[in-house]
C-alpha cells in the first residue's frame, strides 16, 4: 500500500478527474519503487510520463545505438546534437552507476507497469531536439560558451551522489533554490528546459484520456505543473512551444565576418601592401589552421588519414562557414575508422568512463568532430592575428 505521507506524491482534482502526480529523481531506486507501487495500487486509466517518442524508444531499446547511421547523422548536421545528448547521458549514466539505477528507470517502470495493468500510456514531454534547439537559439554567445563548457566538462567530470542526497534534491525548497540560481545564471536556458516544459506537459496531461491519471515527471517540474493545473487550460501553448525559432540575424552574419576580413586583408595587401609578404601570410594561415585542427584530431586519437585531412581541409573550411572542419573530419573518421558492432553494443556502457570515450569508435568519431572544430576555430583566431601584422 502506498503511504499517504509520501512527499513525492500529489493528489489533484481537475474537473471530474483525479490526477496523481509523482515527482521523481531519474536515478533514484526509491522513485522506481514508488512509481510501481502507485500505479499498481491506483489502477489508473492512463499513465503519463515525462518522455517524448525518441526518448521512449531509446529507453525501451537496449540496442538503440546499433541502428545509428553515424555518417548520415554527421552529413545532416546532427554532430552537435549528438554530442549534447551524449554529454547529458554521460552525466546521468555515471550518477546511475553510483546508485545502481539506470537513468530513467522510473519512467521505464511506469510504462512497464502501465502495460501490465492495461492502462494507456501517454508521452507528454516535448521532442528533445526541439527543446535543445529552442534553448540554444534563445541563448546569447557568451552564455552559449558557458553552456558548451559545462557540457564539455560533464563528459569527463566525476561526481559522487547517493540516495540520501537524491532525497534531499526532491524536496521543493531545495529545488526552488536551485532553480532560482539557474534563473540568475542562465535565465533563457531555465525558461526553455523547465518553465516551457512545465507548460507543455501540463497541457498534454490535461488532454490525456481517462478519469484517473498517474503522471510521472521529474521533481523539478512538479511545482510548475501544479501551479499551471490550477490556472486553467492553455491549448495554444502546444503549437507555440513546438516551434523552433529562426536563427537571429547576427548568428547568420557572424560566421562570415572573419572570412570577409581575411579576404579584405589579402586584397588590401595585394593592392597597397608588400606583395612579397603575401606568400608568408598565406603560409601562416595554412599552418595555423591546419596544424591546430590536426592536433585536435590527434588529441581525439583520430585515424592518420583523418589527421592529414584536417590539416588540408581546415584552411579552406575556415573561409567557408557553410562547411565546418568538424563536418569533414567527422565524415572521414566515420568512413575509415567507423564504429564496429562491439562499439555500438557497448556505447551505453563506455559513456560512463573517460577512457571509454576514446576506446569506443562511435564516441571517438564525435570527439574528432568536437576537437577538430575547436582546433580550427582557435587556428583561425591565431592566423587572423598574424595576418594583421604580416600584411
Amino acid at each position: 500500500m502506498v503511504s499517504a505521507d509520501n512527499p513525492d506524491i500529489y493528489r489533484l482534482e481537475l474537473d471530474d478527474r483525479e490526477i496523481i502526480l509523482i515527482g521523481t529523481a531519474h536515478i533514484a531506486r526509491s522513485s522506481v519503487e514508488t512509481v510501481r507501487e502507485v500505479i499498481a495500487a491506483e489502477r489508473p486509466d492512463c499513465v503519463c510520463v515525462e518522455l517524448d517518442a525518441q526518448r521512449y524508444r531509446a529507453l525501451n531499446d537496449a540496442t538503440g545505438w546499433q541502428s545509428l547511421d553515424l555518417v548520415a547523422a554527421i552529413r545532416q548536421g546532427q554532430g552537435p546534437f549528438l554530442l549534447a545528448n551524449l554529454a547529458l547521458a554521460t552525466f546521468q549514466k555515471r550518477m546511475g552507476l553510483q546508485t545502481g539505477v539506470k537513468p530513467g528507470a522510473e519512467l521505464a517502470a511506469a510504462t512497464e507497469t502501465a502495460e501490465q495493468q492495461g492502462a494507456e500510456i501517454c508521452l507528454i514531454d516535448r521532442d528533445i531536439r526541439t527543446t535543445l534547439l529552442r534553448a540554444w537559439r534563445r541563448t546569447g554567445l557568451w552564455k552559449k560558451m558557458q553552456v558548451a563548457s559545462v557540457l564539455l566538462a560533464g563528459l569527463f567530470e566525476t561526481q559522487t551522489i547517493d540516495e540520501e542526497q537524491l532525497s534531499a534534491l526532491r524536496q521543493s525548497d531545495t529545488l526552488n533554490a536551485m532553480l532560482d540560481e539557474m534563473s540568475d545564471l542562465l535565465p533563457d536556458m531555465k525558461t526553455v528546459l523547465v518553465d516551457e516544459r512545465d507548460r507543455y506537459m501540463t497541457e498534454r496531461l490535461r488532454q490525456a484520456p481517462g478519469r484517473r491519471l498517474v503522471a510521472v515527471v521529474g521533481a523539478a517540474h512538479v511545482p510548475g505543473m501544479r501551479r499551471r493545473l490550477a490556472e486553467g487550460p492553455d491549448p495554444d501553448c502546444l503549437a507555440e512551444l513546438s516551434r523552433i525559432p529562426e536563427k537571429p540575424p547576427v548568428s547568420r552574419i557572424l560566421p562570415w565576418i572573419i572570412p570577409s576580413l581575411v579576404a579584405a586583408l589579402f586584397i588590401g595587401g595585394f593592392l597597397f601592401g608588400d606583395r612579397a609578404r603575401l606568400g608568408e601570410a598565406a603560409l601562416g594561415w595554412v599552418l595555423a589552421n591546419g596544424l591546430l585542427c590536426a592536433l585536435g584530431v590527434l588529441a581525439a586519437l583520430g585515424h592518420p588519414l583523418t589527421i592529414l585531412t584536417a590539416f588540408v581541409a581546415a584552411p579552406l573550411t575556415s573561409l567557408n562557414p557553410t562547411i565546418g572542419a568538424g563536418f569533414v573530419t567527422g565524415l572521414v573518421q566515420a568512413t575509415v575508422a567507423g564504429p564496429r558492432v562491439r562499439d555500438l553494443e557497448q556505447a551505453g556502457t563506455d559513456l560512463a568512463t573517460v577512457r571509454g570515450w576514446w576506446s569506443n569508435r562511435l564516441t571517438r568519431v564525435l570527439l574528432v568532430f568536437l576537437f577538430s572544430s575547436l582546433g580550427s576555430a582557435l587556428g583561425t583566431l591565431v592566423a587572423f592575428s598574424w595576418l594583421k601584422n604580416l600584411i
